[in-house]
């Protein structure tokens, strides 16, 4: 089984799976907000960082 295979998604499966990442995210935070207020400046941060790095990424190819 390999995990790293390539695989492209049609624009409606994308946008289910983005849709599914953003509700688990506002789940997550709203459900434990005092374990991570703590570290909300580092995770903007991590944030910021992979989605430029994916947005360059992304306008490179």
């Amino acid at each position: 089984m390999n995990l790293f295979k390539t695989f492209s998604l049609t624009w409606w499966q994308a946008a289910f799976f983005k849709s599914g990442l953003l509700t688990m995210g506002v789940v997550i935070g709203s459900y434990w907000h005092d374990l991570f207020s703590g570290y909300l400046l580092i995770l903007i941060i991590i944030a910021v960082i992979s989605l430029a790095y994916l947005t360059y990424i992304w306008l490179k190819q």
